[in-house]
């Protein structure tokens, strides 16, 4: 067994590393053994614009699908269903390559002011 085998089979638990843990319970030189997993990290707050779409000019081509960086477009047999706001970033990608200009990139703050103008409205 080599060195990197033995510490591979000490450090990997199920036990995943968390802040409040102290120094000694940390992985020797701070290697990971596991990988991380997007999906597990809502991410999607990080993102200052969103992308909105126009379902009536959509037609359904995918591409948007098939660039998304973060897989945060969501298709149903074969047809954009939704965004997942989630984990999507807001880079603006699906927005450029979109050739029906069905996605419009707005800004998270003027989404906002929409929402809470509905809110007065009710």
């Amino acid at each position: 067994m080599t060195p990197s085998d033995k510490n591979l089979s000490q450090c990997c638990s199920s036990k995943c590393i968390s802040p409040d843990m102290n120094w000694k319970e940390l992985t020797k030189a701070g290697n990971i053994y596991t990988p991380g997993n997007a999906s597990t990290y809502e991410t999607g707050d990080w993102r200052t614009i969103r992308p909105v779409w126009d379902e009536e000019r959509c037609i359904h081509c995918l591409i948007c699908w098939r660039y998304c960086p973060d897989a945060s477009i969501i298709s149903t047999g074969g047809k954009f269903d939704s965004f997942d706001y989630k984990h999507c970033k807001g880079c603006g990608i699906c927005a450029n390559v979109c050739p029906a200009h069905a996605i419009e990139m707005i800004s998270e703050d003027e989404i906002e002011k929409q929402k809470e103008a509905q809110k007065d409205e009710e």
